[in-house]
């Protein structure tokens, strides 16, 4: 059955652009050593994550959010190099400022990835494809840096085309092309259903986008609530989500993980001084203050535990936000079994003249 609330056709002309294995190529360009071995951007410790991996990583399985040791184990040769944020940041804003010579439209998703729409675009140049074939050009030439670029009608076909033809490549999903396209693709493919929706679509016998064409809405809004309905749209190739410039972020977080346990209060607020600080200082950059402090805690067995805390106003300075952590903090102990990770998030964002615009990741 068809909703009566069809959408339009599409009108969009979407890129989606995706950088490379962006924090490892970042370091091989920069350390020509690296250059065509396996690299692993993160910690190589018991505790460590890989944050990023080098195309010659992956050949030997090695993903990023894999732990380190298992990294190292899948690839001996692996070489760890730690993250150097600042490096990756200052690149990225090189590459929105090329985005930037095009369209207004630019919707950042993290460091490395963005949609633009280019409808209408500065250089009133017809043909999407050209476009980003010029962002992709003018990207390798000022940074030394390949990125892959998908170009449709909509956001999430515009996405599942970055992907088709990495490393540095491009390709185009046009309309007529767009059914078809989703229908050979796993439901794991697609952007939005992660491991455990597409496990629970497998048991419902879903495994392809033609299997998820085939269900009722009723039906996917019975098992996946308000995402039922998205699905059903992009099962169609059907996708109207603009490309917002003004995404509003909701929260402000770090956290970190320790390379041994964690069991005083003491030794936890040593740990936990840095990134209050780190978290300040971002909300004080992009002048945005919440009224709300979470403290999270993770422990030895991977339970989460969190704790919050609402202001009737916005916190008005660090010595307030360390305060309201610490106080957060104190009735953890002593905790139930070590402490592996704490972490602080400020939400609530906002205030009475200003809004918080843009993408802000946070890393330690």
């Amino acid at each position: 059955m068809v909703p009566s609330e069809t959408p339009e056709p599409p009108q969009r002309k979407i890129i989606h652009i995706d950088m490379d294995a962006f924090f490892a190529s970042v370091e091989q360009r920069d350390n020509p050593d690296l250059r065509g071995k396996p690299v692993a951007v993160g910690g190589m410790g018991e505790r460590g994550v890989v944050a990023a991996a080098s195309y010659e990583a992956r050949k030997f399985g090695v993903r990023s959010a894999m732990p380190s040791v298992t990294a190292r184990r899948k690839c001996p040769e692996l070489i760890f190099v730690r993250p150097r944020f600042d490096a990756y940041r200052a690149v990225s804003q090189q590459i929105r400022e090329i985005f930037a010579e095009h369209t207004p439209l630019i919707e950042p998703l993290s460091l490395d990835e963005a949609y633009l729409d280019v409808t209408v675009n500065h250089h009133n140049i017809p043909v999407a494809t050209e476009i980003a074939e010029a962002i992709r050009a003018k990207i390798r030439a000022e940074t030394a840096l390949t990125a892959s670029a998908g170009v449709s009608y909509n956001k999430f076909l515009a996405k599942l085309a970055s992907d088709q033809n990495k490393p540095d490549g491009l390709f185009v999903i046009t309309p007529k092309m767009g059914v078809a396209f989703v229908e050979t693709l796993s439901v794991g493919r697609f952007h939005g259903i992660g491991p455990a929706t597409a496990a629970r679509m497998n048991r419902l016998g879903i495994e392809t986008g033609a299997d998820l064409r085939t269900k009722s809405l009723p039906l996917l809004e019975q098992h996946f609530g308000k995402s039922g309905r998205f699905f059903y749209w992009i099962s169609r190739g059907i996708d109207h989500r603009p490309v917002r410039a003004d995404r509003i972020r909701k929260s402000i977080g770090a956290e970190d993980t320790f390379l041994t346990d964690v069991f005083t209060e003491a030794e936890a607020q040593a740990f936990l001084l840095p990134i209050i600080e780190k978290v300040w200082r971002h909300c004080e950059r992009v002048e945005a203050h919440g009224r709300t402090v979470t403290l999270k805690v993770k422990y030895a067995d991977f339970q989460i535990a969190t704790r919050s805390r609402t202001l009737p106003v916005p916190i008005a300075s660090h010595s307030e936000l360390e305060w309201l952590s610490l106080a957060l903090l104190q009735p953890m102990f002593p905790p139930p079994k070590g402490i592996r990770l704490l972490g602080i998030t400020v939400s609530t964002l906002g205030g009475e003249d200003h809004e918080v615009r843009g993408q802000l990741p946070l890393d330690l």
